[in-house]
């Protein structure tokens, strides 16, 4: 394990360069990211084996999220707590190269585009999402997901159990942030969010305002993180704050009333304690999952429901020992950030927590 402590900083997002195996960037946040300045490091990884601060940017408020430019390999992107994203060149020092200022509020998740390499996407506490292109300090466009289940009357008595109805409208109510962000790694139109009303939205952009589509993932609790499976493209996972990782198939889906289809959870993996902050799919597996938690682990996942071949009708439930690869509990905070490394041997991981740490472990060591 290799570690590197940025004193006086807590991580939140950490990234490895698409294009560097040795080049990460970590946006952090002074006194826990709650209030204060924010600083943009980037670390390279010597011949000797030790990870070195190359370059750092400090900040007028805490950063959320990183995210590389696609199309340049020194430049970084970062969603800052006072509603902005930054645009820096790692080459040179002190200020953004680029600003980007429309959200209202904190700015939580940020995402380049991996097919169209012209646009980004960013998502915020104000509850929208805008796309953006790094060439115009305007967005593109600016997407907002419909009404949920606590406005739509249509779903208030047939839909959703009671118990579950009144569950979301008391943790629903003034949850609108939108934690998550992303492009589809296999369609450049389309982009998922998730949300602290518990809803996923899909959108496609072709056509922004009629072609959404959400479904309720994590019983009415905050849905805090999602990602696209890199292999299948109608796989997803979501993590919540019912410390669960759902799995869901986009093309099963059940009609509940002619206005709302639901998808289905294919698999469900219990074992962290706490939250889920974070899930990533491997770059390199199509059954392999990454998850961080406020129960300060990450852990690593075999998705039993694929024998990274075909469907095999398997859940996590019927063997959760043998499900998780890997957990490190190396961290002494709540871990935030987490990235897999394109690079080399398959399966090295970067993570970043609230206790200042990074650190860079392999996830199938025994």
């Amino acid at each position: 394990m290799l570690k590197y402590h940025m004193d006086g900083y807590s991580g939140y997002g950490v990234q490895y360069s698409p294009f560097f195996d040795n080049k990460i960037a970590v946006a952090t946040g002074s006194n826990f990211g709650l209030v204060g300045n924010g600083k943009l490091f980037i670390l390279d990884i010597d011949s000797n084996g030790r990870m070195i601060e190359t370059n750092s940017f400090v900040t007028q408020d805490g950063l959320f999220d990183v995210s590389w430019n696609e199309l340049h390999e020194n430049q970084v992107l970062v969603a800052q707590g006072d509603g902005t994203l930054r645009l820096f060149d790692i080459q040179l020092r002190d200020y953004p190269i680029a600003i980007f200022q429309e959200h209202e509020k904190e700015v939580f998740s940020c995402n380049w585009n991996l097919i169209n390499k012209q646009t980004f996407v960013s998502s915020s506490w104000d509850g929208t999402v805008k796309i953006w292109s790094p060439s115009r300090t305007s967005s593109l466009t600016t997407l907002i997901p419909k009404p949920m289940v606590a406005q739509n009357p249509l779903l208030a008595s047939k839909d959703v159990p009671m118990s579950n109805q009144q569950q979301h409208a008391s943790l629903s109510k003034n949850k609108n942030c939108i934690y998550q962000a992303q492009f589809s790694p296999h369609d450049p139109n389309v982009v998922m969010c998730c949300a602290g009303n518990s809803y996923v939205t899909m959108f496609d952009l072709r056509q922004p305002t009629s072609g959404q589509y959400n479904f309720l993932a994590h019983n009415g609790m905050e849905t805090l993180t999602c990602d696209f499976n890199k292999y299948r493209p109608h796989i997803v996972a979501t993590g919540g704050v019912d410390n669960m990782i759902k799995i869901w198939d986009l093309r099963m889906v059940r009609k509940m009333t002619t206005s709302l289809r639901q998808p289905m959870s294919i698999n469900e993996i219990r074992g962290h304690e706490l939250a889920i902050r974070k899930v990533s799919w491997s770059p390199h597996h199509s059954n392999m999952l990454l998850s961080t938690s406020y129960d300060m682990t990450c852990r690593v996942w075999q998705d039993l429901s694929d024998d990274g071949r075909r469907p095999t009708g398997k859940t996590n439930s019927i063997d959760p020992v043998n499900g998780c690869r890997q957990v490190f509990p190396n961290h002494t905070e709540f871990v935030f950030g987490a990235d897999w490394s394109l690079w080399g041997q398959p399966g090295y991981v970067v993570s970043t927590a609230w206790d200042g740490n990074v650190c860079i472990w392999y996830a199938f060591a025994k």
